[in-house]
């Protein structure tokens, strides 16, 4: 499973406004609890549960927000960029930027770490970064990210 095969262009929104991690997942998760008819605090709640097992702000500035959730059946993937950062407690102490944010179903786990760990692959490019942060819309984004999928 690729990221371009679960990343949908309503699920990207390249111009986060929220100051603080509670505000960032609201704001990625919004689209998503839109498109795939589910309740939002229902998901905020799960990535809100897996933060107290420690920060999903992986450094470099990204986050990873993630978590399992009952009653689905397929992976959700949603993105978001905010273009001022995020303090988002992350390992390496400074603000995040990009957020890969990644619903997966319950028994999912095998899949599930395989698709973080493809996440984190093409986010260590930090030119591929940058360009992530500068991105006007969410077709630029897309497009990023194919290309960078084509490198690895």
């Amino acid at each position: 499973m690729e990221i371009l095969d679960l990343l949908k262009k309503e699920t990207i929104k390249v111009d986060l406004k929220s100051k603080n991690k509670r505000g960032i997942l609201n704001e990625l998760v919004a689209p998503i609890a839109d498109k795939y008819k589910i309740k939002q605090d229902k998901i905020v709640k799960v990535l809100l549960e897996r933060e107290k097992l420690g920060s999903t702000g992986i450094g470099d500035g990204i986050g990873i927000p993630h978590g399992k959730l009952q009653d689905i059946d397929s992976f959700i993937l949603g993105l978001g960029i905010s273009k001022q950062g995020v303090d988002f407690d992350s390992m390496d102490g400074k603000p995040a930027y990009i957020f890969f944010l990644l619903i997966a179903p319950v028994d999912s786990t095998g899949t599930h770490l395989k698709l973080l760990s493809k996440i984190s692959k093409i986010l260590r490019n930090e030119l591929f970064r940058e360009k992530l942060i500068n991105a006007i819309n969410s077709d630029e984004i897309l497009s990023l990210i194919q290309k960078e999928n084509e490198k690895i």
